[in-house]
């Protein structure tokens, strides 16, 4: 099945649409839930795929170093690694090996970089980022790109969206002589490569990436850069100065957002696809997404609640357990708790992308709201 982007309904600038993958069809606006090292921490494969998942994300840098891409090519590719028959996108590595700024030294060729895991040297480029991710087999690869750091002044800002502008040629150049190197369906040219927009926080800057970027041509377009610290509202300033720049029939991927009020508004905006490691890092620390808002389950007001998490929720731990049950696991640091949390929380954001979806092809999503933000008060 060739990949392909179709739009079904629109509510001003909100699409919902469906992405066309060798392994499935995604119905967008989607949450890719992040199995960095071809897992999602918590959630087994099976359960993912009761839960509804359709598409999630794993990453070359982390894979790269541990068990290695050949090892993941001689075992049969990501997919049958993981033993995950949908779709997959894995990140090209650049925002990691951003964030390992003691340890890499970045360059026009690429970046030389130190192991996080045992100090060993190592180099990313363009061409060895999109090898690696051919290699892998996930359906949507990406471009690597160096990820503007927050705060940087205009300087630094435009020689970064440069840099990423030559290697985003450098990938795609890569890509075309190389895709289809490997024996599974996904590398037979049916990946698709997505380049990415940076720019820093200069609304300029990421109107000149998005167009040139598109100049370079790629059949999905993705905003990076954010989640690096910046202030919500500037989140928002940069997606509503960039997504007017991106082609409309063309999926449109915000990379590393959000909470369930960032979705929202991101939809709203424009974007179809999304991927943030909260659901599962919050669930393991004990905090709970609800339609009433986010809990901290060890709070002790939860000793004797007999309620489920969010008496709106459908998931498989909602209809089982309680609140006092799943405190007292967490309380107990019980390795099922962790686990029924992050279930519970994947959930929540499967069914929260599904209820904007279906408020867009209504022509209701003016009347949606995010769930609030602030914890629940005492005794709720």
């Amino acid at each position: 099945m060739p990949f392909s982007f179709a739009i079904d309904a629109r509510l001003g600038s909100a699409r919902a649409g469906r992405l066309i993958t060798p392994h499935g069809i995604v119905e967008t606006p989607v949450f890719m839930p992040v199995g960095t090292l071809a897992n999602v921490k918590g959630v087994a494969q099976d359960v993912l795929e009761d839960l509804g998942v359709e598409i999630l994300l794993s990453n070359t840098y982390h894979l790269y170093l541990r068990p290695g891409v050949d090892q993941v090519r001689k075992l049969g590719g990501l997919h049958r690694f993981m033993s995950w028959p949908r779709a997959i996108l894995t990140d090209s590595g650049g925002y990691q090996v951003f964030s390992l700024s003691d340890l890499r030294k970045v360059s026009e060729e690429g970046v030389a970089f130190r192991s996080h895991l045992d100090g060993s040297s190592h180099f990313l480029s363009p061409e060895t980022a999109t090898a690696a991710q051919i290699a892998l087999g996930a359906d949507i690869i990406m471009a690597f790109d160096e990820c503007t750091e927050y705060p940087a002044d205009r300087q630094r800002a435009r020689a970064s969206m440069e840099l990423t502008l030559r290697w985003a040629e450098r990938s795609k150049h890569y890509f075309e002589q190389h895709k289809g190197e490997v024996p599974w369906p996904t590398a037979d040219g049916q990946q698709a490569l997505f380049g990415i927009v940076q720019g820093g926080m200069h609304p300029d800057s990421r109107r000149e990436s998005a167009e040139r970027t598109v100049d370079i041509g790629f059949p999905g377009y993705a905003i990076g850069g954010l989640s690096v610290g910046e202030p919500r509202a500037a989140t928002e300033e940069i997606v509503a100065a960039t997504l007017p720049h991106l082609p409309e029939h063309r999926p449109r991927y915000l990379m590393g957002v959000g909470t369930p009020a960032d979705l929202l508004a991101s939809v709203r905006a424009g974007v179809d696809l999304f991927d943030c490691v909260l659901p599962t890092r919050n669930g393991r620390m004990g905090h709970v997404y609800t339609s009433r808002g986010e809990i901290a389950i060890k709070h002790e007001r939860f000793k004797e609640d007999l309620a489920p998490l969010d008496a709106d929720c459908a998931c498989p731990v909602c209809r089982r357990h309680s609140r006092a049950y799943l405190r007292n696991l967490f309380v107990l640091k019980d390795f099922s708790a962790p686990m029924l949390l992050s279930m519970h929380n994947v959930f929540f954001y499967l069914a929260w992308m599904r209820r904007i979806r279906a408020a867009i092809e209504q022509g209701a999503l003016s009347a949606l709201s995010a769930p609030p933000e602030e914890k629940l008060p005492d005794g709720a």
